[in-house]
């Protein structure tokens, strides 16, 4: 085995990894199954990716690596005791400079810092940056003037336009660039791909949605408006120093409300366009000088490789083009063959010279070297790259090439193995799990092939198997977590699914697998709404409600459960828009707007016999919620009747529960406490029997509101921690908000006004986060009764009138009336008897039965 004896830097280290594995002879897929033998891990892109780039990989991978390639002991010990010198080393040289000299200068490495940062005092800043590419060659007198206009902070924002053809590398230099300059932009740096090249750009509102989540705008707080989000936006930037970096921007039409209006802002634009309707700097990038394409080139191969054939290398580099992209595609291939010369790879190139001939810029260029790289692989490598390009996701997991492909994932992984060696897929691991991309220009390269190769009814037959997987999984994981009073409902269409072992695996963390897929979900089902199998996209839909819920992720739940609620109609899928009008009236109740609930339940009724019987229980069960939050007890109670006589006939105990507690709660409000008790009590006890948690936890809270009711407060506050317990074992912040907030107002009738007082504000905070206005409005009820209790009536008064303006707003008549009485308590504190009169004598007439509507 070649050892490191003349090892000096880490890139030579990583030339040294690469002739060792060479020397063996193996594939990367070889050596991970040699290191599970060994009791390593060694995953095969993971070894791919290190022994492409310059920096020192971790020892445990080299470690691992070694073993696998059959290094004994002593040479294992040899490379281990130089990695550690070469760390030592960087290590030492670090620690030497000056602060200021630690400072990212240009045309130099980024700094990086290992040490803790400086807790920040709210949220902490965005950094939406990509990783920094390693092979990044050139470009030091442009990258030099990039970085002193950047750090120049001028009287107000600045704008950089990096403009030039495909492939030139405007996306590694603008990344490099927000690296270098980020100390400089303290309050964060913003990313944005804005697939200006692709069919279908990004849409400004959009990504403003996305930027704004960054900056700290939650849930349901993210405005509607395009123009409100507008306004947002600068107003958060207006007195930030935030690096904005909007890359392949189509037009200047898409970027212009993107622009940072912060005096100490920046913002550096790439497009393929000149932009010329932008102002800011210029700054056109072309190819590379054949220097910098020959050290491009060396860094990717090796540079012992380009040392020794030294006229095939510049052979490579002018036959490509020295368009960077090109001779990175190419590098790559080399890379991941060793055993190639760079002879024959010159002669390759040569093969395709009539079409590199009109290599100048641009696409051309970037498709005659993907094509050597495309060729390269088997017919079936081949065919999972071309359905991979059809997929309209950022990224994606080996399931979904499974689920193209009608495959094993073992198979897929293999297949994405193979792609990853020659760089046509790049790995892009997140949270611990694998997932993988295609470069813009790969997926444009194959889409064209499986347009010309594909028939549209294999295309279509692929997508269908990965809408119908993507809803298997999607059903699955919510019926495990039990969050819905919908319960358990499968869609009724045949579908492709994963095998139940691989299934078992993805879904061992229900939630988690939602966390991890949530993008690639809600692309997934946007585009099967294009196509012809709008009934498995709009069941998707559906499926995901349940996690739009636990997660609060409003914006995302409208947007694609109306858009698959038009194309639902549009299709006559009666059943479909049953289901979706069904969610859409849960997302209306939770965000207080209960006529639009109403309506949403009643056309989800009104879809007629052929739907699901179970959404027609759930959705007679969501309408009577909302006509006991309007205070109409007489037509609440006849549909909370209905809908349990349906759960219990369709088996739906989810909703049975949910609909029985519905009913305790009019017992409540209406001051029958005993058959309230008896009723949550029941609920309680059938939730625990069948493992319905949120019932549980709501189970609680109720009981909870009935012992604080009777003045029975250690009572209720022992249910408040219980159900603020098992909503947070769920994930659902907005449930545990709503037990911590009686919790608060509790304690404080208990005499501990402090935790009390902590609890309400916190609870304040988290409501205004997700645009819950009853829960504000709940909060400010229980901090004006602290206020009371502390003997401040005109800071009561003041919290107790903002109570009952939003109850009085959203249209809540039973804690509107609660208000006003706690409200006329305070007025009476204060001296004020006309408003305490005035306050009773509204509250009484709200307390009189209300009308059925």
């Amino acid at each position: 085995m070649p050892g490191p004896d003349r090892v000096r830097t880490p890139e030579e280290f990583v030339a040294g990894l690469r002739q060792v594995k060479a020397w063996t002879g193996l594939s990367y897929r070889d050596l991970a199954r040699r290191a599970r033998a060994n009791g390593d891990v060694l995953p095969a892109s993971t070894v791919a990716s290190a022994l492409n780039r310059a920096s020192l990989p971790n020892l445990e991978l080299v470690t691992a690596l070694l073993r696998a390639c059959g290094g004994g002991p002593e040479t294992t010990g040899r490379w281990i005791s130089v990695w550690q010198e070469l760390a030592r080393s960087a290590a030492d040289r670090w620690q030497g400079l000056a602060p200021a000299e630690q400072q990212p200068v240009a045309g130099a490495e980024p700094a990086r810092t290992d040490g803790p940062s400086p807790a920040p005092e709210r949220l902490p800043s965005p950094c939406l940056l990509p990783p920094d590419r390693q092979h990044f060659v050139g470009r030091a007198t442009e990258f030099a003037a990039a970085c002193e206009l950047l750090r120049a902070s001028p009287g107000g924002p600045t704008t950089l336009l990096v403009t030039g053809p495909a492939g030139v590398g405007k996306t590694t230099f603008a990344v490099r660039l927000g690296h270098a300059v980020a100390a400089h932009f303290p309050d964060g740096q913003l990313y944005v791909d804005l697939h200006g090249a692709g069919p279908e750009p990004a849409a400004p509102a959009a990504v403003l949605g996305t930027f704004l989540r960054a900056l700290g705008v939650r849930g349901g707080t993210l405005p509607a408006e395009p123009a409100d989000r507008v306004d947002l936006y600068r107003t958060l930037l207006a007195r930030r120093r935030v690096l904005v970096v909007l890359d392949n921007a189509a037009n200047a039409r898409q970027v212009e409300v993107l622009l940072p209006n912060g005096s100490g802002c920046a913002a550096v634009v790439t497009g393929r366009t000149t932009l010329a309707e932008l102002e800011g700097v210029r700054m056109p990038l072309g190819v590379l000088g054949r220097e910098q394409a020959l050290t491009l080139l060396g860094r990717m191969v090796g540079e012992e490789r380009t040392r020794a054939e030294p006229e095939s290398a510049t052979a490579i580099v002018d036959t490509c083009g020295r368009l960077p992209l090109a001779v990175w595609v190419v590098g790559a291939r080399l890379a991941a063959r060793p055993h190639w010369s760079l002879s024959a790879m010159a002669r390759a190139l040569g093969d395709e010279h009539r079409k590199l001939d009109e290599l100048v810029v641009g696409d051309i260029a970037v498709r005659a070297s993907l094509e050597l790289s495309y060729h390269g692989l088997d017919p079936r490598a081949r065919y999972a790259l071309r359905l991979l390009s059809l997929l309209d996701a950022p990224d994606f997991a080996p399931w979904a090439l499974a689920a193209l492909l009608d495959t094993a994932p073992v198979a897929a992984e293999r297949l994405l193995d193979d792609l990853v060696e020659v760089h046509l897929v790049e790995p892009e691991p997140r949270d611990g799990t694998a997932r993988y991309r295609l470069h813009d220009l790969v997926r444009a390269f194959a889409r064209e092939r499986a347009l010309r190769d594909d028939p549209p009814a294999r295309r279509a037959e692929a997508l269908e198997r990965l809408l119908g997987a993507s809803l298997h999984l999607a059903e699955t994981a919510a019926a495990r977590l039990s969050a819905d009073f919908q319960g358990i409902g499968k869609h009724r269409t045949p579908h492709w699914s994963l095998p139940a072992g691989d299934v078992e695996q993805l879904l061992a963390e229900p939630l988690t697998f939602f966390d991890v897929e949530h993008a690639f979900l809600l692309a997934i089902g946007e585009q099967g709404l294009d196509g012809p199998a709008v009934g498995l996209a709009a069941g998707l839909a559906t499926a995901l409600t349940t996690f739009f819920q636990i997660r609060s992720h409003f914006d995302d739940w409208y947007r694609l459960q109306d858009r698959a609620l038009v194309a639902a109609r549009a299709a006559g899928d009666r059943m479909a828009s049953a289901k979706l009008h069904r969610a859409l009236g849960e997302r209306a109740t939770i965000l207080d707007r209960y006529e639009e609930a109403v309506k949403h339940f009643e056309r989800s009724l009104e879809c007629g016999p052929d739907t699901d019987p179970t959404y027609t229980a759930s959705a007679t069960a969501g309408l009577a919620y909302v006509h006991r939050l309007l205070g109409r007890y007489d037509s609440a109670t006849t549909y909370f009747t209905r809908a349990i006589e349906l759960a219990v006939s369709t088996g739906n105990v989810n909703c049975l529960i949910y609909a029985s507690n519905g009913l305790g709660v009019v017992q409540l409000e209406r001051g029958e406490f005993a058959g309230a008790l008896d009723r949550f009590t029941r609920c309680l006890h059938l939730s625990r029997e069948v493992g319905y948690r949120p019932g549980e936890a709501q189970a609680y809270r109720c009981l909870g509101q009935t012992h604080r009711a009777l003045g029975e407060y250690d009572l209720a506050a022992g249910h408040f921690a219980q159900a603020a317990a098992i909503s947070a074992s769920l994930g659902d912040r907005l449930a545990v908000t709503h037990a911590k907030c009686w919790l608060g107002d509790v304690r404080v009738r208990q005499g501990r006004p402090g935790e009390g007082r902590r609890l309400l504000a916190e609870s304040l905070w988290t409501y205004r986060e997700f645009a819950n206005a009853w829960g504000e409005a709940a909060a400010l009820y229980g901090l004006a009764g602290a206020q009371l209790a502390a003997g401040r009536p005109a800071r009561a008064r003041a919290r107790a009138l903002a109570a009952v303006r939003i109850w009085r707003g959203i249209g809540a008549p039973y804690w509107l009336a609660t208000g006003l009485e706690l409200l006329a308590e305070a007025c009476r504190a204060d001296e004020d008897e006309p408003a305490e009169r005035a306050a009773l004598a509204e509250a009484r007439a709200l307390r009189e039965p209300q009308p059925t509507a």
